[in-house]
């Protein structure tokens, strides 16, 4: 089955930039871009990253504004915050070199299980497992395996399996194989069994339970969130601050309250900066979906009667990093201008 799945990897991988090589610096960043985002997604992002960033020193030198600049529009901003405090670390304890032992790489920040494993069996060809959705996926099918592996004994069970796949393989086209066969061959729906190199070896393929398999229940709370958000104007700039600790750490976006009213919003805005605020029309409103919350944002234009900090242009406005959610809100409003 190894021999198999490994000639298949290196006959049909997909081409993409962090495999030119086996930098583990380069391969760190691919994988946490991949986290929650798609393949084509990432690519430009990935190009225009190390192209500002070629070395570990040079990211751990920039701003953290600079490297919130570049994953504007990727998401989980977190991911952006732990890469820069991860390259100041190397670059201090490691003198900016990446680490080489599967419990260093774990101990940085915002590395996991799965990217140790990754860096670690694709760059250092050492025989680690790389955990993800696809590799769980997969097991399920080929061992037809009837636990959920939304539970983490479950994941643990599968680990183990890898680990012991892995030893005496080639670890990096093994690990690497595995992650293009659960998303091209193995998928979640309509997996194409015709065309799987390991077929052969699949119980769930023998049984017909493919299209069971895997058994994936996530018990999770998913929250919705009203909002009056405002485009607050003076003359031709906009009011944008930036987030504190927590969701959105650090990006800039525009002023909202968890209020029913835009009048309740005027209220609640005067209190905080003891400056007056009329309204001027309400814009749309618009969803915005996290993976664990939805934003129900019902835009509304205000105008303030003086300046304050925190007032920029449209230019100055493209060169701050801002989340998403309310960039669709000020393109909308602009949209409407027009």
């Amino acid at each position: 089955m190894q021999k198999n799945l490994i000639r298949w990897y290196q006959e049909n991988h997909r081409d993409f930039p962090w495999r030119q090589n086996e930098n583990p610096y380069f391969i760190w960043i691919s994988e946490i871009m991949l986290q929650q985002t798609t393949t084509e997604a990432v690519i430009p992002y990935f190009e225009r990253f190390i192209k500002t960033f070629p070395t570990i020193q040079q990211l751990a030198d920039a701003s953290l504004e600079d490297v919130y600049k570049l994953w504007e529009g990727l998401g989980y901003y977190r991911r952006a915050k732990h890469i820069h405090e991860t390259a100041q670390i190397i670059a201090e304890q490691y003198h900016g070199v990446f680490p080489t032992t599967y419990q260093e790489i774990l101990s940085l920040k915002g590395i996991g299980p799965y990217t140790a494993g990754a860096i670690c069996s694709i760059a250092y060809h050492q025989s680690t497992p790389a955990i993800d959705g696809n590799v769980l996926r997969i097991m399920s099918r080929l061992y037809l395996l009837k636990d959920n592996i939304a539970l983490t004994k479950t994941q643990k069970k599968i680990s183990d399996i890898v680990a012991k796949l892995l030893t005496g393989y080639d670890s990096s086209a093994f690990n690497q194989g595995l992650m293009d066969l659960g998303a091209t061959i193995c998928r979640p729906l309509q997996p194409r069994c015709e065309q799987c190199p390991i077929s052969d070896f699949c119980l769930a393929f023998k049984s017909n339970q493919q299209k069971v398999l895997p058994i994936n229940i996530k018990n999770i709370k998913h929250k919705e969130i009203h909002y009056i958000t405002g485009i607050i104007t003076y003359q031709d700039q906009f009011l944008f601050i930036q987030n504190p600790a927590g969701l959105l750490e650090n990006l800039y976006g525009l002023i909202q309250y968890e209020q029913e009213s835009p009048y309740r919003f005027i209220e609640e805005f005067e209190q905080q900066y003891e400056i007056p605020l009329s309204i001027v029309s309400h814009i749309t409103d618009i969803k915005h979906v996290f993976t664990h919350r939805t934003w129900q944002m019902h835009v509304y234009h205000f105008v303030l009667s003086q300046p304050i900090d925190g007032l920029y242009t449209l230019e100055e406005i493209n060169q701050l990093p801002i989340s998403t959610a309310h960039l669709k809100v000020l393109k909308a409003f602009l949209k409407n201008r027009d």
